[in-house]
């Protein structure tokens, strides 16, 4: 079947979080009106009388007349052609279970970058899987962007991922404004791993920087773990790709090094004296790569894949390794 999309094409955005709040954003720019599915009764509540969201991104005012949003998934995906997915990997299960209406004829975006916990897949692998599509109607969009600095419309570059570049582009459109640039890419599974794999390394820069290491030793962090990602998905899935791309080390570096950066802050309270628990506790948004540290440690059981930077934080995270000896033990395999 031919899986074609076009500029009449209607938008729906599944998830009411901050980049879920941002993409909405955008599209709003050049979408006469997009669906949009939001669980939660308060944030419903605020975008329908007020056109914000009071819990994420505040400060972005909607033009009303140009979402509509719902707490009925069906409706949302029914009225729709485009599902972007903006949900956090570990809800999405829970976020698409009262989903009863088709998705055979939709086109399906993830904008997470995350794996589905306990399935051990990426989201792509997990909606072609479980709802049966094609991946000829499977996308990503993604790079180096986060939603705070998006709302604030500083400019930004997202990359948009199909097997069909035409559906590529068409995407691209959508999302194209004066502070959002796009490139694009065939590149589903490497780039979705790449995106995982990210929030990984940015723990342990997190823990790195709690522990007191200096500039000169992130910098060989960051490095290695721009090689150790390359690593992975070149011998996972041998492909032509360039990972020095925005898509790839830009998402990489934008997530080890930025403030606003969830993952790397897990790490940093913990680098700190926090326990896992006490640090997970105190986040205040989903660690994508808590979960993800998991599963690609379930993963690489297949491909045996040499990852001492990975292999740190799941130790750390799930094995109750002590930090600082976690993260001096992996200061001698680096290079």
């Amino acid at each position: 079947m031919d899986y074609k999309i076009n500029s009449r094409s209607k938008c729906a955005v599944i998830g009411y979080g901050s980049w879920a709040t941002a993409l909405a954003k955008v599209l709003t720019e050049n979408e006469p009106c997009i669906g949009w599915y939001v669980r939660n009764p308060e944030v419903l509540e605020s975008l329908k009388k007020h056109g914000r969201n009071p819990r994420y991104l505040s400060n972005v005012k909607f033009d009303r007349s140009r979402i509509a949003p719902s707490d009925d998934l069906n409706e949302v995906v029914a009225e729709a052609d485009i599902i972007i997915l903006a949900a956090p990997s570990a809800y999405l299960k829970k976020t698409l279970e009262p989903l009863t209406v088709s998705l055979k004829d939709k086109f399906v975006i993830s904008a997470i970058k995350g794996i589905v916990p306990g399935d051990y897949n990426t989201v792509i692998e997990y909606i072609h899987d479980h709802y049966e599509l094609s991946f000829k109607q499977l996308g990503i969009i993604t790079g180096p962007s986060h939603a705070e600095e998006v709302s604030l419309e500083r400019l930004s570059y997202l990359t948009v991922v199909c097997t069909d570049a035409e559906n590529a582009h068409v995407l691209g459109d959508k999302f194209a404004t004066d502070y959002i640039r796009l490139s694009y890419s065939t590149d589903l599974y490497g780039i979705e791993y790449a995106t995982i794999l990210k929030n990984i390394y940015a723990i342990s820069v997190g823990m790195a920087i709690g522990l007191g290491y200096g500039d000169n030793f992130l910098a060989v962090l960051i490095s290695n773990s721009a090689m150790e990602m390359s690593r992975f998905v070149r011998e996972s899935f041998p492909d032509e790709r360039e990972t020095r791309a925005s898509a790839y080390l830009g998402d990489l570096l934008v997530t080890c090094y930025s403030v606003y950066s969830r993952n790397r802050r897990l790490g940093l309270l913990i680098g700190h004296g926090s326990t896992v628990h006490d640090a997970l506790d105190e986040m205040t948004q989903v660690a994508e790569g808590y979960f993800a540290a998991d599963c690609i440690r379930h993963i690489n059981a297949r491909y045996q894949v040499n990852m001492p930077i990975a292999d740190m934080v799941y130790n750390v995270l799930y094995k109750e390794a002590p930090v600082r000896e976690a993260m001096q033990e992996l200061t001698t395999k680096l290079i």
